[in-house]
């Protein structure tokens, strides 16, 4: 019943907050998206839409917490509060990229190196500090279906961990492409994470999932074809870094293959191009890269894409949960 009114509580803050303050006043700022010049030539249609958009749940979730999540802090767990302060992390580091961006006018923020050692100190402190905390026991790995743990040491399992939560921040930004994309697919995702909540009793955990999933939703309405708003670098890094925490929260990164499967199809077939087109001395395997680029020159639309994807996602998502269930 938490679950349900945190979702419920975070739908309806972020609807309204993001309705009636936070778009409006990016249109006031006039935080406009520019759009990549090797993009789709028909995005250019996009350029001046409001970014930064992912304040929106941002500000719906951290609402929901202090109305929801109180009685677990007084019961002294922070698990929640450790996830969406993570989280929030990654959201400055976005909303720094996208400052850049507004204040300059070009789709250049931050430079890739500045990102990526950003995001691996947030990761590392993250780690260090859900394993003072117990909140990761062991350097151990749960394999979903087989039922078993794979036991490391712990520098093996703090390298692998980073570098599965980064991968996985930067999965969700490169799929954050078209309009609604990024939100559809992460639905079920969060959907996932109330579902396991809800089975195994994790009180805190689900209240951060079903806030999750109303923020979400909520965004949705702003966001789906024709958006009229992006959720920009703010909300992706952000949304990455709270689905990335959550798996590590649950000890089950390695789920993040299967609830994540989309941001790996996406990142991996830019990865493809760009070392196809180096090895080949121009030729290329898509039409272009990332995969929804190449399905949208094939002639699918935005909203057919988001449709599509989220179903596999939501595949996915029911195939990990199966996985899951019998721990």
């Amino acid at each position: 019943m938490e679950i349900l009114f945190a979702c419920l509580i975070s739908f309806a803050v972020t609807a309204i907050v993001g309705g009636w303050l936070i778009l409006p006043a990016l249109r006031r700022l006039k935080a406009g998206q520019s759009i990549r010049e090797d993009g789709p030539t028909w995005h250019a249609a996009k350029a001046g839409t409001p970014t930064m958009g992912g304040l929106m749940f941002i500000c719906g979730i951290g609402v929901t917490l202090l109305l929801c999540g109180w009685q677990d802090l007084r019961a002294g767990s922070f698990v929640h509060l450790y996830i969406y302060l993570f989280a929030l992390v990654f959201g400055a580091i976005g909303f720094a990229d996208d400052y850049e961006k507004v204040k300059h006018h070009q789709n250049l923020g931050l430079t890739a190196a500045q990102k990526f050692l950003l995001q691996v100190a947030a990761a590392v402190l993250f780690l260090t500090l859900m394993r003072i905390e117990g909140l990761i026991q062991e350097p151990r790995l749960y394999v979903p279906f087989l039922n078993v743990y794979l036991q490391l040491n712990w520098p093996v399992y703090m390298l692998f961990s980073a570098f599965v939560i980064v991968g996985a921040v930067n999965a969700v930004n490169i799929t954050d492409g078209i309009d609604g994309l990024a939100t559809s697919v992460s639905i079920p995702v969060a959907l996932f994470y109330v579902s396991v909540a809800t089975w195994w009793s994790a009180r805190s955990l689900g209240i951060f999932a079903g806030a999750l999933l109303g923020g979400l939703l909520a965004f949705l309405l702003f966001n789906a074809h024709p958006a009229k708003v992006f959720m920009g670098d703010t909300g992706s890094l952000f949304l990455g870094g709270a689905i990335a925490a959550m798996a590590f929260a649950f000890d089950m990164p390695l789920i993040l293959a299967l609830v994540g499967i989309v941001y790996i199809l996406e990142t991996l077939s830019d990865i493809i191009q760009v070392a196809y087109f180096k090895a080949t001395h121009g030729k290329r395997i898509f039409k272009m890269a990332p995969l929804h680029h190449h399905f949208e020159l094939c002639g699918w639309s935005e909203m057919k894409l988001d449709v599509i994807f989220t179903i596999v996602s939501a595949a996915f998502c029911g195939l990990a949960l199966f996985g899951v269930m019998n721990r």
